[in-house]
C-alpha cells in the first residue's frame, strides 16, 4: 500500500439522455493518466449523469476540468430540462480527501480547479462546503437556489457574485460548483422484518435529526411544539447520519437506509452498532447490511479494529484479516458476495498500478531480481528484508498478545504489534520506492544535452534524481532500525516459544541497515553537493553503527534463552 494522497472527484453534468455525449465526458476523463473512472450513472429522468473518478489530487484535478470542459462544448443549458435541481452544464464538483490527504489541502485543490475554469472556460463558479469562501455559500442547496432559469438575475446581486470566472452569465454553460466535502457513505442495515413502519422506527432513533417529540403515543400522539410553533425533536443517536426505513421486496426485508455524511463523528461500524442497539430495544434484530457504491480502505480497518477488540483479540493484523472481521462482524455479505477489490477504493486504483514489486509473488519477486535488469536490486531487497523483519517481531507481538494466561497484557502487546503492522506497510513501500528512485535516475540520464540550456536543465535533473536515489535507502535505513526496540521487548518479555523468531528478525533488521547503507554509499559519489553528501554520510554511519550493537545485543539474548 502506497502513502500517495488519493482525492475522489463527483462531477454531475446535465446530460442523461445522450450515450454519446456521456460517453465523450467519460473518455475525456479516461484519457488522463493516473485517474481512474470508478462510475458512470446516468438518469433519463433528471436528465443528469454522476460520474466518480478518483486518483492523485493533480491528476484528479486535471480530469476534472477536462470534462468540464468537455461538458461545456457539447451541453447547451438553453434547451435543458430535467427533474433535478441544476444551474449548469457541469452543475456541481467535489472534490473528497479519501486517504494521505487533509480537507484543508484538498479545499485547496478545489480552488485550483476552479480558478481554471473560471479563467479558461468563462464560466462563473462558486466554491461550497469545505472550499466556501463564505458562510452563506457552504450549502450547496442555497448556492443553486434559482437555478439556471434565475441565475443571470441572481448574479446582478453584489452578494452573488462568483468566486471565478466572470461576473456575467454564460447563458450556454451556466455555472458551475467546485468544492470540497466529506466522503459521503451509502449504507443500508438489514432488519428481521418486513415492516418499513418498523424500520423507520429504528431510522428515527438513529438519526441525526432524530424524531418529532409527541404526547402519549409517539406515532399518532399530538406534536409537541416550542413558543415559537416549531416542532421539538428529539435528537437522534449518531451525528452526521441521515436516515430511512424502507421494504426491499427483492430482498424480502426492510432495510434502515442511511447516508453517513460525517464519517469522523459516526463511523460505518459505530452506525451499525446503533442499529442493533435500537432493533434489540424494538424487539427486532440486524441480520446484516449493505455498502452501496464505494468506500475509502480506512473506514473497514476502523471496523475490523473495533470488532477485534470487543472480541479481546490483538489489533495488530494484516489489512485483510481486518476487513473480513468488519465484513463478517456487519454482514456485508448477506445479500452479496462483498468483493474487497471493487468495494474499497484504494484497492480499486492498485489495478493502474499492477507492476508494482509488492503485488508480485515471492516466487516471482526473486525472479524480478534475478533477471538482467538493474532494478530492482540490492535496495529493494533490503527494504524487503526489513518488512520480514517488522513481520516477524509483530508475529511474536500477536502470539503475546493472545496467550492464553497472559490477558493482562494484551493490551501492551497489542499496541506492539500494532505499531509492527504499520512499520510493515512502510518497509514493503519501499521496496517499489528504491526501483522509483533508481528509475527517475535514468531517466534524467536520457535527457537531451546538445545545447547549454539543455545541458543545465539534465544536471540540475540528475543531482534531483541522485538525493532522491540516496534518500530513500537513507529513510529505510531508519525504518529497518526502528524495528530493533520492539524486537528486543519480544525477545525479553514476548512468548518465549517465539524468542527465535525475535532474533532472526534482528538478523533481518541488520541486513535492511546494512543493504541500505550500501546503496546509499554507492550514490553518495554521484552527488555534486560534497556538504550535503557529508552529512547524509553521516546519518548512515550513525545508523549503521547503532543497528549493529543492537542486533548483537538481542543475538546473545536470544542465544542465552535458547
Amino acid at each position: 500500500m502506497t502513502h500517495t494522497p488519493i482525492i475522489e472527484c463527483v462531477p454531475n453534468f446535465s446530460e442523461g439522455r445522450r450515450p454519446e455525449v456521456i460517453e465523450a465526458i467519460a473518455q475525456a476523463i479516461r484519457q488522463v493518466e493516473g485517474v481512474k473512472l470508478l462510475d458512470v450513472d446516468p438518469g433519463k429522468a433528471t436528465n443528469r449523469t454522476v460520474m466518480t473518478m478518483a486518483g492523485a489530487p493533480e491528476r484528479v484535478i486535471e480530469a476534472a476540468f477536462q470534462a468540464i470542459s468537455m461538458a461545456a462544448s457539447l451541453i447547451d443549458m438553453r434547451t435543458h430540462t430535467g427533474e433535478h435541481p441544476r444551474m449548469g452544464a457541469t452543475d456541481v464538483c467535489p472534490l473528497i480527501p479519501v486517504s494521505g490527504i487533509t480537507m484543508e489541502e484538498t479545499a485547496a485543490y478545489a480552488h485550483q480547479l476552479a480558478k481554471r475554469v473560471g479563467a479558461e472556460l468563462s464560466i462563473p463558479v462558486y466554491m461550497y462546503e469545505s472550499a466556501a469562501t463564505r458562510p452563506e455559500r457552504k450549502n450547496l442547496a442555497t448556492v443553486r437556489a434559482g437555478e439556471y432559469e434565475g441565475f443571470a438575475k441572481k448574479m446582478e446581486q453584489d452578494d452573488w457574485k462568483p468566486d471565478y470566472g466572470p461576473s456575467v452569465f454564460n447563458e450556454k454553460s451556466g455555472a458551475t460548483v467546485i468544492g470540497a466535502r466529506d466522503f459521503l457513505i451509502a449504507y443500508n442495515v438489514n432488519l428481521n422484518t418486513r415492516s418499513e413502519r418498523r424500520a423507520n422506527s429504528v431510522a428515527f432513533d438513529i438519526r441525526e435529526k432524530g424524531r418529532v417529540r409527541r404526547k402519549g403515543n409517539p406515532v399518532t400522539g399530538e406534536i409537541i411544539r416550542d413558543e415559537h410553533g416549531e416542532p421539538v425533536r428529539e435528537e437522534g443517536m449518531c451525528k452526521g447520519v441521515k436516515a430511512i426505513g424502507w421494504y426491499i421486496a427483492e430482498y424480502g426485508v426492510a432495510q434502515v437506509s442511511m447516508n453517513i455524511t460525517d464519517v469522523s463523528q459516526t463511523s460505518l461500524h459505530a452506525a451499525f452498532d446503533a442499529c442493533m442497539q435500537s432493533a434489540l430495544l424494538r424487539g427486532m434484530r440486524v441480520t446484516g447490511s449493505e455498502l452501496v457504491g464505494l468506500v475509502p480502505l480506512q473506514v473497514m480497518l476502523d471496523a475490523g479494529l473495533h470488532y477485534m477488540k470487543k472480541q479481546g483479540l490483538s489489533q495488530g493484523v494484516s489489512d485483510a484479516e481486518l476487513i473480513h472481521i468488519a465484513v463478517k462482524s456487519m454482514g456485508l455479505d448477506e445479500l452479496g458476495v462483498f468483493n474487497p477489490k471493487k468495494k474499497i477504493i484504494e484497492y480499486l486504483l492498485q489495478d493502474e498500478a499492477s507492476g508494482r514489486l509488492t503485488a508480485m509473488s515471492m516466487t516471482g519477486f526473486s525472479e524480478e531480481l534475478a533477471s538482467d535488469s538493474p532494478a530492482p536490486g540490492g535496495g529493494s531487497a533490503a527494504a524487503y528484508a526489513g518488512a520480514l523483519a517488522a513481520s516477524l517481531g509483530t508475529m511474536v507481538a500477536n502470539l503475546s498478545a493472545n496467550k492464553r494466561g497472559w490477558e493482562d497484557r494484551h493490551d501492551y502487546f497489542s499496541e506492539w504489534a500494532v505499531r509492527g503492522q504499520e512499520s510493515r506497510k512502510k518497509l514493503l513501500h519501499m521496496v517499489d520506492e528504491d526501483t522509483l528512485a533508481f528509475n527517475s535516475l535514468m531517466d534524467a540520464f536520457r535527457l537531451p544535452k546538445e545545447t547549454p540550456d539543455e545541458k543545465k536543465v539534465r544536471q540540475a535533473a540528475i543531482e534531483a534524481a541522485t538525493l532522491r536515489a540516496t534518500y530513500s535507502p537513507l529513510n529505510m535505513m531508519r525504518l529497518a532500525h526502528d524495528q530493533f526496540p520492539m524486537l528486543e521487548v519480544m525477545t525479553a518479555e514476548g512468548n518465549p516459544n517465539s524468542v527465535s523468531d525475535a532474533g532472526v528478525g534482528a538478523i533481518c533488521a541488520l541486513a535492511a541497515v546494512e543493504g541500505g547503507w550500501l546503496n546509499v554509499m554507492i550514490n553518495l559519489s554521484g552527488l555534486k553537493n560534497k556538504e550535503k553528501a557529508a552529512e547524509i554520510q553521516h546519518i548512515a554511519e550513525s545508523i549503521l553503527r547503532d543497528s549493529r550493537m543492537h542486533k548483537e545485543r538481542i543475538f546473545n539474548m536470544v542465544t542465552e534463552k535458547l
